[in-house]
């Protein structure tokens, strides 16, 4: 039984998919670091480091399923060492000729180092697909309501008038610069670690850099160039990432969790049959998947946080941050594309009420259009009198009861005909213009991009 509610069969949903669990877990773990050894052994082999038959038994043999994991646990507690256990059980089960070949001239930061990269190339490679789904939505999103008109909120409160599809393409475009920040990324991301005890490669002579460029094109990562064994900077930049993305998702979450509250009534999340809002108050209806957003949004970020912690190292090797990554790097993972494909579900169901939106913004007595009206005044009164002015009004018409084109008029700031123009439609600005300038863009950066990462 799981102590951690992350990995409870029954919660385990809520903090990661089995997508991602399938790279990270201990299986996947596991066979990736022998992925890692197997490729050392070809490199090496390659070099004459090693005999070509030594390295295609551990190419053979090096299946976590075919070996004794108990026993492996058994000698890495024993040995308090990192790999050792994982070794010995590989070379159990390898004949004898081959046994002393396994893991020669590397260190336990080589072969997890390694994997760590493959394994954000599969994981990057998940997030960029739900990326790619969760902008083509808000896309369409933008101009399914490119005119819907509603309330723009400052500090809570309602301000200017704006439109829905103003506010889905200003969450596109954010998406669209995480996907910017991953394909930058992946150059600096997926290298290979070969460097021995202190990253000289003094154990294989002359060869060191031959053997490290054959072993990272082995495993279809790029070579670093100098050993990165104490420079923690690349994971650390990868959690960022994953705390924005996770960040843009709760901000997304976060409005769907305010809009949907029944007095606004704008945005609600799909109620698939059998949802259950609560056991006490069968009437409601919770925003659990944007409410839950915000909860894995926080997790990201307190983990990317240990990632940054980890890059301050001393000397050509520190445990301490470095295998504090093994917990917070895996974790944040998982937390991402929990976050992802929870979005994607939030969104794809998403119910948008246009009418609500233009009720709300009606009911306040057109005085949303003070912006609009301090613009028309300013050149004829000056801005801070024109502000001095409206604000006047806007206290004064409010709690008289008054709408705000009877009161602008009170107030011999506009006639009658001047008033009833500025109240009766409300102007969006340049809303629509930017919506459909951040659709173009980003159907053409779609158009130009790989579906696939990196």
């Amino acid at each position: 039984m799981s102590s951690r509610i992350t990995d409870s069969p029954l919660y385990q949903h809520l903090w990661g998919t089995a997508e991602a669990r399938a790279v990270l877990g201990e299986e996947g773990r596991l066979q990736g670091w022998l992925e890692v050894i197997v490729a050392l052994a070809r490199a090496q082999a390659t070099a004459g480091v090693i005999p070509a038959s030594a390295a295609g038994l551990i190419a053979e043999h090096a299946c976590a399923d075919r070996l004794d994991l108990g026993y492996a646990a058994e000698q890495t507690r024993q040995t308090s060492h990192s790999m050792l256990g994982l070794i010995r059980a590989l070379q159990a089960v390898l004949p004898e000729e081959a046994r002393g070949y396994v893991y020669t001239g590397a260190t336990v930061q080589d072969i997890t180092d390694t994997w760590t990269a493959l394994a954000l190339r599969r994981i990057g490679a998940i997030i960029w697909r739900d990326l790619r789904r969760i902008e083509e939505r808000l896309l369409e999103l933008a101009v399914t309501h490119r005119s819907t008109v509603m309330a723009g909120r400052t500090h809570g409160q309602p301000g200017g008038p704006v439109t829905f599809g103003w506010k889905a393409a200003s969450w596109a475009d954010e998406v669209r610069r995480h996907l910017d920040r991953l394909r930058a990324g992946a150059p600096r991301w997926l290298v290979g670690q070969l460097g021995g005890g202190v990253g000289s490669l003094v154990f294989y002579g002359e060869q060191g850099l031959t053997v490290r460029a054959r072993f990272c094109d082995e495993l279809g990562l790029a070579d670093p160039g100098i050993s990165w064994l104490s420079a923690r900077d690349r994971g650390a930049e990868f959690a960022q990432v994953m705390a924005l993305i996770c960040g843009t998702l709760a901000r997304i979450g976060g409005e769907v969790y305010e809009l949907q509250r029944p007095e606004i009534g704008e945005l609600a999340e799909a109620s698939p049959a059998g949802t259950v809002g609560s056991i006490t108050m069968p009437h409601k209806r919770n925003p659990e998947s944007s409410e839950h957003l915000d909860t894995l949004a926080r997790l990201a970020r307190a983990n990317a946080a240990v990632m940054v912690e980890a890059v301050v190292q001393q000397h050509e090797r520190d445990g301490r941050g470095w295998k504090a990554e093994w917990v917070a790097l895996p974790e944040v993972c998982l937390l991402v594309t929990a976050a992802l494909e929870i979005a994607i579900g939030l969104l794809t169901g998403l119910t948008v009420d246009a009418t609500a939106m233009r009720h709300n913004l009606a009911r306040h007595g057109g005085y949303p259009v003070s912006e609009r009206a301090l613009a028309l005044l300013a050149p004829r009164l000056g801005a801070r009198r024109a502000q001095e002015r409206l604000q006047e009004v806007g206290g004064g018409g409010g709690a008289a009861g008054l709408t705000a084109e009877q009161a602008l008029v009170d107030a011999g700031l506009f006639s009658p005909a001047q008033a009833r123009e500025l109240t009766g439609q409300p102007d969006t600005g340049s809303c629509q213009d930017m919506t459909d300038l951040v659709v173009e863009r980003a159907r053409a950066a779609r158009a130009a991009e790989p579906r696939e990462w990196p």
